[in-house]
């Protein structure tokens, strides 16, 4: 089966969330089965400096706000792809510095409605093999309110691939104005609340919604979740009435990077039946990274990680509630990495400089000390308001570091609560609270570090945890199913 993913970022080239990580282990997994996968990518300049040989396979002339754009189409293969990626190469819309979405004070980019139209333009006529390669897919797979034009292209097309879309976030919908539609030259049958007008705007997340064959989400509890108004962003009706057609598939991890018993970024590895040494050597590492000195207290005392968004999603206001009563009042240590909101940065740049011996905050997105905090910690902390599937949690378990979530979306498919039943028929993985808001979370906090004091039960929650599978073979085979519907 040939199978176009088309995406705005996979990692290694260019992450900015776990919709990265995915467009790099999905297609993977489908190729392991046999599918003959083609992964299209904009043009970024962080990404074109990674390549090193390309081949140019030609140009495609498409509508964009001014007029005309030319976007070159080039081909390449990367060390770390198993299969050819090609890149939609237009420099006025994608050659710039910085992140794929937003500038340097963390707006918009002024012109995303343009720059991602133009990228679904290209995707729909390489679907339609308008380059003439000799390559059609069979199914056009695209992901998040970047690539929802796309199905919405090929829908009017009379022959054409099947498309499947994956919300990966509700919450950014790819939202523009009537101002935009109409500079973009968007088909005028597309405007209505049928199509893709959202709230006299328009929605290019509601369009892969609307004109995709297969809508999917990542995780089956999120699936359920976004058709309530509590979750649906205003789009709750829409997916109700697409339900027929909605599928919630929990995402995997990819287990050759995250795996602690290879993994090139720790110090020591270890296994679970070997927990406790390399746990150990990684915390030490970890700690000796922001401290001058660790002696046997330091490394006794809980070490609690966060490594993701510094956004009200991931409930970083509940954390920052919390952190200032768990130094007051408990012996932890915090390690924090991320980026996002100024206004979160700055309140935690600040407890850390009012407590550098127990609060430690590196602000930026640092791959490798993303997984020496997953091996450091003792506990990992993931308190999101609403998560569609969540890999970090998942990267805990894995790691023997027990996470502390809410019960929503992914999270609450993927960690069990430690309570007097789970704990004695050994199906205990972490600590799930199910009220919303600082003091729950904190209660959680507290539940975690009390077991933390007795080895026997810690140590068997870490090994049930790392014995959980959620590699990417199983969920491939529920995408292939839908694929052949």
């Amino acid at each position: 089966m040939k199978i176009l993913f088309v995406a705005s970022e996979a990692y290694p080239l260019v992450k900015t969330g776990g919709l990265g990580d995915v467009l790099y282990s999905l297609p993977h997994a489908l190729h392991a089965r046999g599918a003959d996968v083609r992964l299209v990518l904009p043009g970024y300049r962080a990404l074109l400096r990674q390549l090193d040989q390309v081949r140019v396979l030609g140009w495609l002339d498409v509508r964009g706000a001014e007029g005309i754009v030319s976007a070159r189409v080039l081909e390449t293969r990367h060390p770390d792809y198993a299969f050819p990626l090609w890149v939609v190469d237009c420099p006025a819309l994608f050659d710039r510095e910085g992140n794929p979405y937003v500038d340097e004070s963390g707006q918009d980019w002024p012109d995303n409605a343009e720059r991602f139209a133009v990228f679904a333009r290209v995707a729909a006529l390489l679907a339609q093999d308008a380059l003439e390669l000799g390559w059609l897919p069979a199914v056009v797979h695209t992901h998040d309110w970047q690539t929802g034009l796309t199905a919405a292209f090929l829908a009017d097309q009379p022959t054409r691939p099947k498309t499947v879309f994956t919300i990966h976030n509700l919450a950014y919908g790819g939202n523009f104005t009537h101002s935009d539609f109409v500079r973009l030259q968007l088909p005028g049958h597309w405007w209505s609340s049928e199509g893709v007008e959202f709230h006299g705007g328009f929605s290019m997340l509601k369009a892969g919604i609307v004109y995709a064959d297969v809508v999917t989400t990542v995780s089956p509890t999120y699936a359920a979740e976004i058709c309530t108004p509590a979750f649906g962003c205003g789009l709750d009706g829409l997916l109700r009435s697409r339900q027929h057609k909605l599928h919630g598939i929990l995402n995997g991890i990819d287990t050759t990077v995250w795996n602690p018993s290879t993994d090139a970024h720790l110090p020591a590895h270890y296994s679970v039946g070997r927990i406790q040494p390399g746990k150990r050597c990684n915390k030490q590492a970890l700690l000796e990274r922001f401290l001058p000195h660790v002696d046997d207290a330091a490394l006794q005392a809980p070490l609690l990680g966060l490594v993701g968004r510094l956004v009200e999603q991931k409930g970083i206001d509940w954390i920052l509630a919390a952190t200032p009563v768990l130094l007051a009042e408990t012996d932890v240590r915090m390690v924090l990495l991320g980026s996002g909101q100024a206004v979160y940065v700055k309140k935690l740049l600040r407890l850390a400089k009012q407590h550098p011996e127990r609060l430690f905050v590196t602000i930026g997105y640092d791959e490798p000390l993303a997984h020496q905090i997953e091996a450091g910690a003792d506990m990992f902390l993931m308190p999101s308001r609403f998560e569609p599937c969540g890999l970090n949690q998942m990267y805990s378990l894995r790691y023997g570091t027990p996470p502390i979530v809410y019960k929503t979306g992914g999270l609450a498919d993927t960690v069990v609560d430690a309570n007097a039943v789970t704990l004695d028929d050994a199906s205990a993985t972490g600590f799930v609270f199910d009220t919303p808001g600082a003091p729950a979370f904190l209660a959680a906090i507290h539940r975690a570090l009390d077991l933390y004091r007795q080895p026997k039960l810690w140590r068997r929650l870490k090994q049930t945890g790392m014995r959980q599978s959620f590699d990417w073979s199983d969920s491939a085979g529920h995408y292939l199913a839908l694929y052949s519907l």
